[in-house]
């Protein structure tokens, strides 16, 4: 098995070997002594882009400004890491003046894809390791289906079935029976244009009425209806289709009636 590939980045000038060694224990337990760990001070964007990409087994950072954690460094950090691979922040109580909370940290590891996000927190630094995925970009695995297995239904044959068609009576059975007249709507409603129920034989055999030159100037009503209108005229009135006139009154009609259309 070979060496594990460790990546130190510090945003200061220098670091000592102790706090890179404590920095290394905090992520592997055995073995520290034989790392020979490549530690890049004063790291950039452009510093961690050079690293050969899923080539590192760890990463750890150790900052004295929360500023440089910024989100594009993980996203570059995330990059270099092997599958399966560790970070650990470690980040001296001197940031605590510019506001870095422990929740934001672990927000912008969460935005890089990384997993397990475990925090440790002392008097002097705020430590926060985390996992990159085991699987690469564009890997593809098979979702296992669990196939659920719907219980058997066992029938009785000899069960009591009831049959749907007993359940109907003689007066169910019957065929619906059509209004016998479906001209009726009110007792001086006219026949329609296709009339079967007989109606508009029965208005032929009305004699028509014509009216006389003694009806219109002195008009008279058995009814008491003729001289309020079509709407209170029976169906054989001689008047239908004048207007409303008073009884006694000669019946005239209005100018506009009179007039050409235009």
């Amino acid at each position: 098995m070979g060496q594990d590939k460790v990546l130190v980045l510090t945003d200061q000038v220098a670091v000592s070997l102790g706090a890179v060694l404590d920095a290394i224990k905090a992520v592997k337990k055995e073995g520290v002594e034989n790392i020979d760990p490549l530690i890049i001070t004063q790291a950039s964007l452009e510093s961690v882009s050079s690293v050969e990409s899923s080539s590192v087994d760890d990463v750890i950072s150790i900052s004295k400004s929360s500023e440089f954690l910024s989100d594009q460094l993980l996203v570059n950090i995330s990059k270099v890491l092997k599958p399966g691979g560790s970070i650990l922040l470690r980040v001296s109580s001197q940031s605590d003046s510019e506001q870095m909370t422990k929740s934001s940290l672990e927000r912008k590891l969460l935005v890089a894809g990384f997993l397990d996000i475990q925090t440790s927190e002392s008097s002097q630094s705020l430590g926060i390791v985390a996992k990159k995925p085991s699987w690469k970009i564009g890997s593809s695995f098979s979702i296992k289906k669990t196939l659920k297995v719907l219980p058997k239904v066992q029938i009785d044959d000899d069960a009591d079935l009831i049959d749907e068609d007993s359940l109907l009576t003689e007066e169910d059975l019957k065929k619906p029976q059509l209004p016998p007249d479906d001209c009726e709507v009110g007792s001086t409603r006219k026949a329609c244009k296709n009339c079967t129920c007989g109606r508009a034989e029965a208005e032929e055999k009305v004699p028509k009425l014509g009216l006389t030159m003694d009806q219109l100037s002195n008009p008279q009503s058995a009814c008491g209806n003729c001289g309020l209108g079509d709407a209170f005229r029976c169906g054989t009135c001689p008047y239908k289709g004048l207007p409303a006139f008073k009884l006694g009154e000669k019946v005239t009609l209005a100018g506009k009636f009179l007039a050409a259309d235009i």
